[in-house]
């Protein structure tokens, strides 16, 4: 499948539906071939795009739903972040905060639950928060610099 007939699949599908929620996916999807149309990419990248859009089984007869265009979109994000070194609007900025959540509830825990506990996994989680925010955003603008934001 092409860049081109995917971007059409999915206006396509977009015009069809009504649900928000699939909207936002279908809208996700364009915008990143949109953005991959406009990149200069060598012929052999292209070519594995293609070739990766088509393992996506997007262009079959069988009518997918939300679920199945979700795993999709998220299985693309991957390949492009590891064959190709490009990442979306907002990806380290949301790996930071899940992270940030993460590690601040286990910071809330283990030091700050001598205030009284909720407090200090409230306090952790906040603090670890806005600590992957800042690095993640961090990260985003050295990418979007450095050309490998989709």
């Amino acid at each position: 499948m092409t860049l081109k007939k995917a971007l059409d699949y999915f206006e396509n599908i977009v015009s069809k539906t009504s649900n928000k929620s699939e909207i936002k996916i279908y809208k996700e999807f364009i915008r990143i071939l949109t953005r991959l149309n406009e990149k200069e990419l060598s012929a052999s990248q292209i070519k594995a795009l293609e070739s990766e859009l088509k393992k996506l089984n997007l262009d079959t007869t069988i009518a997918h739903n939300k679920r199945y265009h979700k795993k999709a979109l998220i299985q693309f994000e991957t390949y492009l972040k590891d064959s190709l070194s490009l990442t979306t609007k907002g990806y380290y900025t949301n790996r930071g905060i899940a992270l940030g959540m993460t590690f601040g509830l286990l910071l809330g825990i283990i030091f700050l639950s001598r205030f009284e506990r909720s407090m200090g996994i409230a306090l952790g989680m906040s603090l670890g928060m806005f600590i992957g925010l800042l690095i993640g955003r961090n990260l985003d603008a050295k990418a979007l610099l450095s050309g490998n934001i989709v």
